[in-house]
């Protein structure tokens, strides 16, 4: 029997993912809204959910959505941003109790899926904008949560890097958009955009609970019934050589150094290699028994942390570590041996199980909840290519040493960004 039951079904400008599982006493759903990342639209794309769950038609303040959800016997709703790939997803997840479980049998489902729907279908509007004072107080969050990224100096280093490495590519602006283009916006044309949303984005929800796919249909087509539309043109993931590696270095007042690094390793989810490479960056940072870890960390005693971790459907690596200033050169230099050491071969019987055996486990820990689960499932519609979780797992367990050297042939270094404190000495140019 197969670890996960997926069953999909194309309906009026939807597609459902019926996910029946008897593990969980709630229900969860998913709404995942996709569209590839546009200059124009990013910070209008980023505002938009958060208008959304501030009210609807029916309950045109937030108060009464949380009064509305308290009386579905404490349903949660929660919206998210994401970036995977050329893509910007706006997300919408509501959990709720499994009406098999009540003593009184409250139709649950059906008013979560209605409840849902008025939140991303109905909301609250007049004369074609939304709402002015809520557009305004969600304005200030938003700016605030862009302005927080200069607080969090790993956070602040992993943008600057994105921003340097990409950019005359759509990957490089922020998910949550930016603070100038933030003040250009108004009710109406927030509105205006929304209804373009509705009209063009690629909607796909999502339900993991003890539930019959008919009943979901009925559901999905009652409440979520939108407009055939022209799906989106695939976006395009640039793959292209590096010429020349960029080196920057940035001032600010830090008492540790962020060095972060960016490799394009010329592989995605759709990929045949992708397992390959999923196993490669666990050898090389994505764990504690790592490459990066102990030679970088451990042994030379260079970083306060070390660690990769890579996009999937972008094809990029990144490398984290946090550094004293005048430990760069010697800290870029080992980065770049444990690569090498890859490349040749370099890595044991024992890292290489140990690492299949951590990526299982991830997997299998992942799936194991509701939202993870839809995650994982997900990345079909990005990629446009079905890898059951079966096929995932058995493929990690096949992967040979011969295939990581193949991937980490092919990884490139691109760009290196450092953020040194003020008062440091100067800091030389590595050795790439």
């Amino acid at each position: 029997m197969a670890l996960v039951q997926h069953h999909v079904q194309s309906l009026p400008g939807i597609t459902l993912h019926t996910i029946p599982t008897k593990k969980y006493k709630t229900t969860s759903i998913t709404l995942q809204v996709k569209r590839p990342i546009i200059e124009e639209e990013v910070t209008k794309r980023a505002l938009l959910p958060y208008v959304l769950q501030s009210g609807t038609k029916r309950y045109p303040s937030a108060q009464l959505l949380r009064e509305a959800l308290d009386q579905l016997y404490g349903a949660t709703l929660h919206v998210d941003l994401s970036k995977k790939g050329e893509y910007q997803i706006i997300s919408f997840r509501m959990e709720v109790a499994n009406e098999k479980f009540l003593s009184d049998r409250t139709p649950l489902l059906e008013e979560a899926f209605a409840l849902l729907s008025e939140v991303v279908l109905h909301p609250a509007q007049e004369k074609d904008a939304f709402l002015a004072d809520v557009v305004s107080k969600e304005k200030r969050s938003l700016r605030q949560q862009i302005q927080s990224i200069y607080d969090d100096k790993m956070r602040y280093a992993n943008k600057r890097l994105i921003e340097l490495m990409f950019e005359n590519e759509p990957y490089r602006f922020n998910v949550y958009g930016d603070e100038q283009a933030l003040d250009e916006i108004t009710p109406a044309s927030l509105y205006a955009y929304y209804q373009n949303v509705l009209a063009e984005d690629e909607f796909d929800l999502y339900v993991v609970g003890d539930l019959e796919e008919e009943v979901l249909q009925t559901l999905t087509k009652k409440h979520f019934s939108l407009a055939r539309r022209e799906q989106h043109v695939q976006s395009e993931v640039s793959s292209r050589n590096v010429e020349k590696v960029k080196e920057i270095f940035e001032e600010q007042e830090v008492q540790q150094g962020k060095l972060h690094i960016g490799y394009r390793t010329h592989t995605t989810y759709k990929d045949d290699d992708y397992l390959a490479l999923q196993v490669f960056n666990g050898i090389f940072g994505g764990f504690s028994h790592s490459k990066l870890f102990i030679n970088v960390r451990e042994k030379a005693s260079l970083a306060y942390y070390a660690a990769s971790r890579f996009e999937s459907h972008k094809g990029i690596i990144f490398v984290m570590s946090g550094i004293e200033t005048g430990n760069y050169a010697q800290t870029v230099k080992i980065i770049g041996e444990q690569l090498s050491a890859i490349v040749t071969g370099d890595f044991s019987d024992q890292e290489l199980a140990q690492t299949k055996a951590m990526i299982r486990n991830q997997i299998l820990e992942t799936i194991d909840d509701a939202t993870g689960l839809v995650e994982v499932l997900y990345h079909e519609v990005i990629s446009r290519h079905k890898r059951t979780i079966e096929e995932w797992l058995d493929g990690i367990e096949a992967v040979t040493k011969k295939q990581i050297v193949e991937v980490a042939k092919k990884v490139q270094l691109d760009t290196i960004y450092f953020l040194k404190g003020k008062e440091e000495n100067k800091v030389e140019a590595a050795s790439v």
